[in-house]
């Protein structure tokens, strides 16, 4: 076991961070954390790395209940690029080197090797500065990976970050991982979510579900369709009232979730009643996004 996490609270004054989480995050998963902003992400990252303490709860990382023990073991990357602008990219590599005390010729190899492997060697003399976004993170990846961790921890390491970068980078993570390091990622990205082994769902401080893509997908409770309608996005007012369980835009449709497939034809006298015509409804197979939002909309949780 990687990470142990048994109903762990923390509070900033009266916000309620995290409301008992409880988690287990095995050896040699690609473990992503996801659900959107102020869920509780960052700040069970923060905990378990040792930045906050938690009020209440037990955490194991490595084996140990003191992340200080183990520290070395670990590799982070943050979501804001933290490395020194002003230096260059073998400077900043080297000051990095120097915190973990590696030196000389070993220093020399790995940083070679690392630059080589996020496809950064031309770039070396570089201020960090002058790097692109994609480039400034896979600088970070080195550094976070310049001790040879068993464990790395991503805060969402490519927002901001353009599609073609985003890929690579991934194509990284996915080579680290097949070599033995066990990965937690924090993404908002559906494409990401869908290329971790595992996952849990935050929402409000609280886990709302813990699972494989695979198995998250089997939990989803309703029928789902996709209509499509011309200026769909001018209609929307009338669909105000519509009889679902949920109804959101996503993309240039709009998904209608309901309880069973017999409730569609209440569906269409609906729209027919609204003046909603020439449109076109069919049943799809829901994506992660249509069950984070049913698992988000569920009552319960604070700030």
């Amino acid at each position: 076991m990687i990470i142990r996490a048994d109903n762990v609270k923390k509070s900033f004054g009266r916000v309620e961070a995290l409301k008992g989480i409880s988690l287990l995050i095995n050896k040699g998963d690609i473990f992503g954390l996801v659900g959107p902003d102020g869920a509780g992400k960052t700040t069970f990252i923060r905990t378990v790395l040792g930045l906050y303490e938690a009020d209440s709860g037990q955490l194991e990382l490595l084996g140990e209940k003191t992340p200080e023990k183990v520290k070395s073991k670990i590799g982070y990357v943050p979501q804001l690029f933290s490395l020194y602008q002003d230096m260059t990219v073998w400077e900043n590599l080297s000051l990095f080197g120097s915190l973990y005390e590696i030196s000389g010729e070993l220093f020399t190899a790995r940083a070679n090797e690392l630059l080589a492997m996020t496809w950064m060697d031309a770039f070396k003399d570089r201020l960090a500065g002058n790097l692109s976004g994609g480039m400034k993170q896979k600088l970070a990846l080195a550094a976070g990976l310049l001790h040879r961790p068993d464990l790395l921890i991503l805060d969402e390491p490519t927002t901001g970050v353009d599609p073609v970068s985003r890929r690579e980078f991934w194509q990284l993570l996915y080579r680290l991982n097949k070599e033995g390091l066990t990965l937690v990622v924090s993404t908002p990205y559906m494409d990401e979510v869908e290329l971790c082994h595992r996952l849990a769902f935050f929402h409000q401080g609280e886990i709302r579900a813990v699972g494989s893509p695979a198995e998250l997908l089997s939990q989803y409770p309703y029928k789902l369709f996709a209509l499509s309608a011309d200026g769909l996005r001018t209609l929307l007012p009338r669909f105000k009232y519509l009889p679902a369980k949920e109804f959101y835009l996503y993309g240039e449709e709009m998904h209608i979730a309901l309880g069973k497939e017999e409730e569609l034809a209440l569906v269409k006298d609906y729209l027919a009643k609204a003046g909603i015509a020439g449109y076109s409804l069919s049943p799809i197979q829901p994506t992660l996004e249509d069950l984070f939002s049913v698992l988000s909309a569920k009552e319960g949780g604070g700030a």
